[in-house]
């Protein structure tokens, strides 16, 4: 569900490959069902101009952090000229054009100091800044952030939304997906027979039931938690096992968004 974008497998991480066209291969998360119009009105959907040929594709997910910043995954930058990206809000069907949508140019790009490119270290986040801001036409909204440093419980569960992959088959959703998945605390998830040393204390693991799972087309996109009276974005989607997006004991990873909060108001502040 969790729109991550399209991954690569890479010692056993999934990493971010060339974009494809949404039109034909757009994905969704796996194990999810269609969210209702008008609901995570942060959502986005980040689109690159693959092909240089003036369209535009679905690459990633992302969320409205305040009027002319989105925040997404590192791995989604495929390039640092930012004529290369439209960021679509209120976006619901891929397919059509339903009116609520708002098409936006990016003007600025800006990476986490400590992305390296390996998944594996972790600083998978990034924050675009928006050539024109986003009207509030009702279709859109800010999401909010969790508290700096706040941890969620194990088994504590959040919604993940994206249009990503549905299957290792590589069916794709036209409509917004959403799905509950519970946390995976990281005592757990950094054991050998999960993430090992791969689960970073800088991210959040969800899932790995073999059901529910974010995958390819889902990368950037929001974890969503309702936590202290409001639905927060606790996480960035980042990356999943390798063929199989819902495997057991592999959970989807995102990026903790509250131990990234001093970086992210330093940007677009």
């Amino acid at each position: 569900m969790i729109g991550l974008v399209a991954f690569l497998s890479c010692i056993g991480l999934i990493w971010a490959e060339t974009p494809f066209n949404h039109r034909v291969h757009n994905d969704r998360v796996i194990g999810g069902s269609n969210a209702n119009p008008n609901t995570w009105k942060w959502q986005i959907s980040l689109q690159y101009n693959s092909y240089n040929d003036g369209r535009f594709y679905h690459i990633c997910g992302g969320s409205i952090i305040d009027g002319i910043h989105i925040m997404t995954a590192a791995h989604c930058i495929l390039s640092m000229d930012p004529s290369g990206y439209l960021v679509v809000a209120g976006e619901y069907n891929l397919y059509k054009y339903e009116g609520s949508e708002q098409f936006i140019r990016v003007s600025a790009i800006y990476m986490h100091p400590g992305w390296t490119g390996d998944l594996g270290n972790g600083n998978d986040i990034a924050i675009m800044r928006l050539a024109d801001p986003v009207s509030d036409n009702g279709y859109v909204a800010i999401t909010q952030l969790p508290y700096p440093e706040e941890e969620l419980p194990h088994s504590f569960t959040c919604q993940v939304t994206g249009w990503g992959l549905l299957d290792s088959y590589g069916s794709a959703p036209d409509i917004l997906q959403v799905a509950p998945i519970n946390v995976v605390e990281h005592k757990v998830c950094s054991q050998h027979e999960w993430w090992g040393t791969n689960a970073r204390d800088t991210m959040v693991c969800v899932g790995g039931d073999g059901v529910i799972a974010g995958c390819q087309g889902d990368s950037g996109g929001p974890l969503n938690c309702f936590t202290n009276g409001a639905w927060r974005v606790h996480g960035v989607a980042s990356y999943g096992p390798a063929g199989m997006c819902n495997q057991v004991r592999k959970p989807t990873v995102f990026t903790r968004v509250s131990v990234f909060e001093e970086w992210i108001f330093s940007v677009i502040r």
